[in-house]
């Protein structure tokens, strides 16, 4: 079976659609292709999100902010936009949904962390939607 491929957009490519990307990677293995991109990328990712992912033992420091046009021009099974509002990119998926997720940026860490709780809430519901088996913090299904 193809991988389910999942596409995160907010705007600036920085935290949320980072961790989500992170998280459909974490929980989804290889059954998911997992991208982020950003209405208006920063040009980095946030610190505050490379420390809150790696408390969970992913690397986000290895990923770029990036744009719509930096991501496969392919059709999606799912794509989550958070806060992009009429600047969201448009590409073609077979689902969507907009994620009333705020933008923590500048929010203190337990904040920070909430909303990452958050983020990985919503990804592994729509992985468990979509069929993807879950794959524990060891990396088993």
């Amino acid at each position: 079976m193809a991988p389910k491929r999942l596409l995160f957009v907010c705007v600036e490519n920085a935290n949320r659609s980072q961790m989500a990307e992170a998280f459909a990677r974490m929980l989804g293995g290889d059954a998911v292709e997992a991208y982020s991109a950003g209405s208006r990328p920063s040009g980095q990712v946030n610190p505050k999100a490379v420390e809150a992912m790696s408390e969970l033992g992913y690397d986000l420091a290895a990923h770029d902010s990036k744009s719509p046009e930096d991501i496969p021009n392919a059709d999606y099974d799912f794509v989550a936009t958070m806060g992009c509002g009429d600047s969201c990119p448009f590409v073609r998926a077979k689902r969507r949904e907009d994620w009333s997720i705020p933008d923590p940026k500048h929010l203190p860490p337990h904040e920070f962390r909430a909303v990452r709780d958050l983020i990985r809430g919503k990804v592994e519901a729509v992985l468990r939607d979509l069929g993807v088996p879950i794959r524990d913090a060891n990396g088993a299904s």
